[in-house]
């Protein structure tokens, strides 16, 4: 059995902590039983800004203007126009590569990778099912045609009112079955 990444966090937190004597452990669970949950919550583990370059951090990739002008062929991209824009696109992919080296550092042993964004439970996938109950109706109005009863759908007459409305009910004018819409050329040439 694998954990999750959240549940993996909070195990780790709860391995962390000072351990607590069991009257003050009991005491605090007595207190108010969602505060464990409220605090892991409330209280982020890390920021954007940990990303992000710093003096802290080790100091960022090197890139070099030629380096910068090949990944803009490469990419199709025109290349910059001044020296300041080309520091500023060096800049700005040092950050991008320093949050990049950020993931990539990130532990990932015994998580299972993302296959889908669905629910892959097995209820989920019993419930997604088709059965043949799901298609008993649909089944019932075919028929059997030709020498190898190859299945047609039998044709069903589906009787609707939407197609009895008035559509020119609202008009304002109009001439046998349209609408008569005026051009306002004649306003234009100044005609009454």
């Amino acid at each position: 059995m694998s954990l999750c990444a959240r549940c993996r966090l909070s195990c780790l937190r709860q391995n962390l902590r000072p351990r607590q004597t069991t009257a003050t452990a009991s005491l605090s669970t007595k207190s108010s039983p969602s505060s464990t949950a409220h605090d892991i919550l409330s209280k982020p583990t890390w920021s954007v800004s940990s990303l992000l370059p710093s003096e802290s951090h080790s100091a960022p990739e090197v890139i070099t203007p030629s380096q910068l002008h090949h990944l803009l062929r490469l990419s199709a991209l025109p290349l910059p126009k001044s020296p300041a824009e080309e520091q500023s696109m060096i800049a700005t992919l040092q950050s991008q590569l320093q949050f990049a080296r950020a993931v990539q550092r990130v532990d990932t042993k015994g998580v299972e990778p993302l296959r889908a964004i669905r629910d892959e439970t097995e209820a989920a996938v019993k419930e997604m099912t088709i059965g043949l109950k799901d298609l008993e109706e649909v089944l019932a109005k075919e028929t059997l045609v030709g020498h190898y009863q190859r299945p047609r759908r039998a044709k069903e007459r589906i009787e609707s009112n939407a197609e009895n409305w008035d559509a020119l009910a609202t008009a304002s004018r109009k001439a046998g079955k349209y609408f008569v819409v005026e051009s306002g050329k004649k306003a234009e040439a100044g005609e009454p």
